[in-house]
């Protein structure tokens, strides 16, 4: 299974998610939608599993959850926009229930890839306007027999950057 994942589109995405996301089996948006002309264009490619985040707190993106969870090809995803009380829940080992197996995350706009107690934390960086010098990016969960590979692409140089299996 493919599944694409975005975040901080800020009210644009960059164009080349279009092509990229297309084929790819479900699509995760991480917060900072900005305007719902974003989901609907995302919804064309496939099904989208969304969160709010902070720049959604009023208007119509407002309406979306803070956070969401989602089984996909048999893997826990938790999906959510600021990271820190998710991160911290994992670290002391005080998650309710079951940990998931991967946490997507948005707010920093850089992309990154690491594990906590046994669980993939993946940011696919901010696919809208550039901001803070940083390069925009989506990224790519391969679903496999389980195990997941994360994957992110930079959009302004079309460089893949295979992340290391964790």
């Amino acid at each position: 299974m493919k599944i694409g994942v975005i975040s901080d589109t800020h009210g644009r995405m960059h164009p080349r998610v279009f092509e990229l996301f297309d084929g790819v089996d479900h699509i995760l948006h991480a917060g900072d939608i900005g305007a719902e002309e974003v989901l609907i264009d995302l919804c064309a490619l496939a099904p989208v599993t969304v969160v709010r985040g902070n720049v959604d707190a009023f208007g119509p993106c407002s309406r979306y959850p803070e956070q969401a969870a989602v089984t996909l090809d048999g893997v826990r995803i938790h999906l959510v926009h600021q990271v820190a009380p998710v991160l911290d829940a994992l670290g002391r080992g005080a998650w309710p229930g079951p940990a998931p197996d991967v946490v997507v995350y948005g707010h920093s706009h850089q992309g990154a890839a690491e594990r906590l107690r046994g669980t993939l934390v993946f940011n696919p960086g901010s696919a809208g306007p550039r901001r803070f010098r940083l390069i925009p990016s989506v990224g790519f969960l391969m679903i496999d027999n389980g195990r997941v590979a994360p994957r992110l692409v930079a959009l302004e140089e079309a460089e893949q950057h295979a992340l290391p299996a964790l």
